[in-house]
């Protein structure tokens, strides 16, 4: 299972490289979907969470006294280079990689869709992802509140895929692209824009 798993990461990661390729420095400095991140830092956080073995993780908790959000901005700096090109050298680096901090592969394949949409999204561009890849993350998310809050926020709504055969949950009725219900799911309020139903207004609030 976890063997099928990490071509699809690398595979992401890829796309996402070759897509940032010949971006310029303000295009660099642009704000992503992640709160108070530019589109370079967000990357750089890609790299960091391909590089941490769970020795390493466990290590910079107990160093940052059990404050995650402070071990993430840690390692966020340790791999930010100091210029654009070196963030995304930096991160070509580790697209093949199978380092990862004590979580499932699946959590790295959509940390890299999801950061990946958080970084394309402000900078106007788009990836196909495959079907399957999306339809597989949805139903994650939809089971599991680990390392994002997503199972709970669509708890008591109906999901439903209108690209795909995702579908889960009872309630009312959030319809749209896998991908949209995905980055909803995951907190990013933009991608309400992109869904329909009843449900729509009660998952923008959560």
């Amino acid at each position: 299972m976890t063997g099928n798993l990490w071509p699809l990461v690398h595979a992401e990661r890829a796309a996402l490289a070759d897509d940032l390729a010949d971006l310029t420095d303000g295009q660099w400095a642009t704000p992503s979907l992640c709160a108070g991140l530019s589109v370079r830092e967000v990357l750089a956080h890609l790299t960091a969470s391909a590089s941490l073995t769970p020795m390493r993780w466990l290590a910079g908790v107990i160093r940052c006294r059990f404050d995650f959000d402070k071990q993430v901005a840690v390692r966020l700096a340790e791999h930010l280079g100091d210029a654009p090109a070196d963030t995304l050298a930096r991160f070509r680096r580790v697209v093949g990689s199978t380092t990862k901090p004590p979580l499932p592969v699946i959590a790295l394949l959509g940390e890299a869709v999801v950061h990946g949409e958080d970084i394309r999204r402000p900078l106007g561009l788009r990836r196909d992802h495959p079907e399957p890849v999306l339809t597989r993350l949805a139903e994650y998310y939809a089971g599991s509140d680990l390392v994002v809050v997503a199972k709970s926020r669509v708890s008591g709504l109906r999901l439903a895929a209108t690209d795909g055969p995702f579908a889960t949950g009872s309630g009312p009725l959030v319809t749209g692209p896998t991908l949209s219900l995905i980055m909803a799911m995951t907190g990013r309020t933009a991608y309400c824009d992109e869904l329909d139903g009843d449900g729509v207004a009660l998952l923008r609030d959560r």
